[in-house]
């Protein structure tokens, strides 16, 4: 059966997408811990990432790494923070959020409902930053 993160990257399901190339894409969650939280995702159905071929693996760190810096533009951040948990879901997600502390990084602090609005000036933000680092 396939993923919640694979019916995302499908369109079966909606999703905020900021980035997507062939074999990865970048979507916000729907439970941010800062504003901006953005995963990072292989389109290959893969749970864990040790499993995952290191040349995709590279590829997903430099996607994060370049949401990374697209965040830190787009919000009030000293870093961006990165987790790769693997719990929620059983498929390979990097956490990439706007972080100033370190109790940001904290799942029990995460925004359940956060609102429409703030999703989507997020994905505009993110968006709109990372076309200005191309």
């Amino acid at each position: 059966m396939a993923t919640v993160f694979t019916k995302i990257i499908n369109g079966e399901l909606p999703g905020r997408f900021v980035y997507q190339d062939d074999d990865v894409v970048a979507f916000l969650t729907i439970a941010p811990i800062t504003q901006g939280h953005t995963l990072v995702v292989p389109r290959a159905e893969i749970d864990n990432w040790q499993d995952l071929e290191p040349a995709v693996f590279g590829r997903v760190m430099e996607v994060a790494q370049l949401v990374g810096k697209a965040v830190v533009r787009a919000f009030p951040a000293d870093r961006a923070g990165v987790i790769i948990a693997g719990l929620e879901v059983p498929h390979l997600h990097v956490h990439v959020f706007p972080t100033s502390d370190l109790a940001d990084f904290g799942f029990a602090n995460a925004d359940q409902n956060p609102s429409q609005e703030s999703l989507d000036e997020a994905q505009q933000k993110i968006k709109a930053a990372l076309a200005d680092l191309s």
